[in-house]
């Protein structure tokens, strides 16, 4: 499949080169990168692959993915100026009426760019994509996540919920997609769960919506380790390579044991100090940025979906999550999260 990969990188590149407009150009893009293409259909299967294949045949793909996006990036860019100089020559042009700048192409947000950057990366360790209901039952939110009756979390002041249906509610993570994803499919289950989640905060780093990445590995003998190296190769991907990842201890209610985990800034490589000596303003000199929480999948969890196959005493595995707008503003410098829901085109026009 290797050999395929690198045929299709080679047979696409080629014919990006030889496009001679941008219309064919587009062609290209969705023949080779759209979601009925043969690269993302074999992005999309590397979860049915053997463990030793997922991990050579995802960096593959992705890789092939990446430089054909630049390159039809920098090709793009060339018929455009191609493109403008042939109408310059041939358009007769009246300099006396008033100039109409051109208006800009969009392009994603910041947010959408940053939810796909991580899905790109996990799909290439082998992980798929699941979505869930953001109006949720108490149930799978709290209950079936081992959060005990009279849990701070399940307070009004923490959580909204439906008036006229005390057991419905917006979710507060995206965890209670792991108890549903469990009761439809046996282990092993390696999945991550991007979307929008709701609490009652709002200031320059919390906001009543905002969007998380959950992570879920159930299998035979996954242990904790096996968690530090997927948080290692994943921030690595996020913030460049170099990165470490740090656990710290920490308690949630469906993990035993808990931990919050950190990467090594990458604005001072993780010496706490800039160059010239000044103490590092990004993780305020201490070499490490917190970025999530995680652990291991609590007992009591699997022990809600056991008739499916999660036997805790057979299967074991993590989970981790981590915010999508403080992984945008520590790689962006981005000072409040408010800015991503402004819809200040300033502000979002800084990030093309």
């Amino acid at each position: 499949m290797l050999e395929r990969i690198e045929r299709i990188g080679k047979e696409a590149a080629a014919a990006i080169e030889a496009a001679t407009g941008t219309t064919a150009l587009e062609e290209l893009r969705v023949y080779y990168l759209g979601r009925k293409a043969e690269l993302t259909t074999i992005l999309r299967g590397i979860a049915d692959l053997s463990q030793e294949d997922r991990g050579s045949i995802g960096s593959g793909a992705n890789r092939i993915r990446q430089e054909l996006e630049a390159l039809l990036e920098r090709r793009a860019a060339e018929l455009d100026a191609a493109e403008l100089e042939t109408r310059l020559a041939a358009d007769r042009i009246d300099v006396t009426l008033p100039g109409a700048p051109v208006r800009p192409a969009g392009h994603l947000h910041l947010i959408t760019r940053t939810t796909r950057q991580i899905e790109d990366v996990m799909i290439g360790l082998g992980y798929r994509v699941v979505e869930g209901p953001e109006i949720e039952h108490d149930y799978y939110n709290f209950t079936a996540l081992n959060h005990p009756p009279g849990h701070p979390a399940r307070m009004l002041q923490d959580t909204f919920y439906v008036q006229s249906h005390p057991e419905l509610l917006l979710r507060t993570h995206t965890s209670p997609v792991q108890v549903r994803a469990m009761e439809v499919q046996p282990p092993p289950i390696f999945m991550i769960v991007p979307g929008k989640v709701y609490r009652r905060d709002s200031d320059a780093t919390h906001s009543p919506m905002f969007h998380q990445v959950e992570g879920l590995a159930i299998g035979e003998g996954i242990t904790l380790a096996d968690l530090q190296g997927t948080l290692e190769e994943m921030l690595k991907a996020i913030f460049g390579e170099g990165r470490e990842a740090r656990m710290r201890p920490h308690f949630f209610p469906f993990t035993e044991p808990s931990v919050e985990f950190d990467v090594s800034c990458f604005q001072c490589e993780g010496t706490g100090v800039l160059v010239g000596g000044e103490r590092c303003n990004l993780c305020k000199g201490i070499g490490w940025i917190e970025v999530g929480g995680a652990g291991m999948v609590d007992p009591n969890v699997l022990g809600f979906v056991e008739s499916n196959g999660y036997d805790p005493e057979q299967v074991q595995g993590f989970a981790f999550g981590m915010g999508v707008e403080r992984i945008a503003m520590l790689r962006h410098g981005v000072p409040d999260l408010r800015r991503f829901f402004d819809n200040d085109v300033r502000m979002l026009e800084q990030f093309p």
